[in-house]
């Protein structure tokens, strides 16, 4: 009587039901992510039965791992080229024969001739407006400022920094044609300087010796090594200036980098199913002891980093039929599935809350 009793009330205990698998699970993670996607959703979903939150394990899982605190960083490499940056046409802008041309690959400085139009000189101005006009005695503007910031700089005093062209500023004109052995007139024409942003490098002459001085002279870029990158807009959001970089060259060697600029242009290149949409992405480099002059190279780019996190690989996340994560804790000789929120994929880690450091928990084969 008493073991049909037992009987009966095992059979009104019910039974669990049987474990839900669960659709796609999207993780945005830029390096591995398709890995980290499919170790996640390969897992079984479970439901934790009630309240309690438990299961019971009749043997040890294959693998286990222990939930650590660390620093995960969230990678992204892409295709760049190696270079000068952008580079600048130089443009004859007076009658006259080129009587002289730098070499390809000098650097030119502030004050320093860039080409010879009938043996005058050519020199280097720094700043971001090129000259349109007369600059002479009574006329005013950002353009005056910069003639006379960039005499300052080579020296000559005795006028104000500003926008106004004085009788001061006539003279510090003066003193510097004449030391440039030009005619001394006291007034700058479009044509007698080159303007650019900093000091250039020549990169290509487009004229040779004899030739008419009006036209495209030179091509020219900047100094600094910078790596040029074409940017999907889809991922345009995740990048910003100041990241830091990592650029591969070609030979296997590695040099650090920053992000030095985002552009704000898309251009559409391709056509048809091969077409892309893109935005300009500047890196500059440091540390580059090998002189390529232009380089096929791999970028990576850390787009966020967690310091002082709890993660665990990423194989141990179960998707639960409840909705949600889990991991399947050990304990001695059992485990319990354990709901946690997840933070940053990388690194074939996920970020963790929910569980404690130190912790032991189950990683799936």
């Amino acid at each position: 009587m008493t073991q049909i009793k037992e009987h009966e009330r095992a059979e009104r205990v019910p039974r669990p039901l049987p474990p839900r698998r669960r659709g796609g699970l999207r993780v945005l993670a830029w390096t591995g992510g398709a890995a980290l996607l499919a170790a996640a959703v390969a897992a079984a979903a479970v439901g934790f039965g009630g309240d309690s939150g438990t299961a019971a394990a009749t043997r040890r899982p294959p693998a286990l791992a222990k939930v650590t605190r660390t620093t995960l960083t969230e990678t992204k490499t892409v295709d760049g080229t190696l270079g000068y940056g952008t580079p600048l046409t130089v443009t004859g802008k007076s009658q006259g024969t080129i009587t002289w041309l730098p070499a390809e690959g000098a650097t030119i400085t502030r004050g320093h001739g860039v080409y010879s139009v009938d043996a005058d000189r050519r020199p280097l101005l720094y700043g971001t407006m090129p000259l349109y006009r007369t600059l002479e005695d009574g006329v005013s503007g950002k353009d005056v400022e910069l003639l006379e910031r960039n005499l300052d700089q080579l020296g000559y005093t005795g006028f104000d920094v500003d926008d106004e062209f004085t009788w001061a500023t006539r003279e510090a004109v003066e003193d510097w044609q004449e030391d440039l052995g030009l005619d001394v007139t006291g007034k700058v024409q479009p044509g007698d300087v080159v303007v650019a942003d900093g000091r250039i490098r020549v990169s290509e002459l487009r004229k040779a010796l004899g030739e008419s001085a009006n036209g495209a002279v030179l091509t020219a870029t900047g100094t600094t090594r910078e790596v040029l990158v074409n940017l999907d807009v889809a991922d345009e959001h995740l990048v910003r200036k100041g990241m830091k970089a990592t650029v591969e060259l070609p030979d296997g060697s590695t040099v650090h980098g920053k992000v030095s600029g985002v552009g704000k242009v898309a251009t559409e290149t391709g056509d048809g199913n091969d077409s892309a949409t893109t935005v300009e992405v500047t890196v500059s480099v440091s540390g580059l002891k090998k002189s390529f002059d232009a380089a096929p190279v791999d970028v990576t780019i850390v787009s966020e980093q967690r310091e002082n996190v709890l993660a665990v690989p990423v194989g141990a996340l179960f998707a639960l039929a409840e909705g949600g994560y889990g991991v399947q804790v050990v304990e001695g000789g059992a485990t319990r599935y354990a709901a946690v929120e997840t933070g940053l994929f990388a690194d074939g880690q996920v970020e963790v809350t929910g569980v404690q450091e130190g912790m032991t928990v189950a990683v799936p084969k």
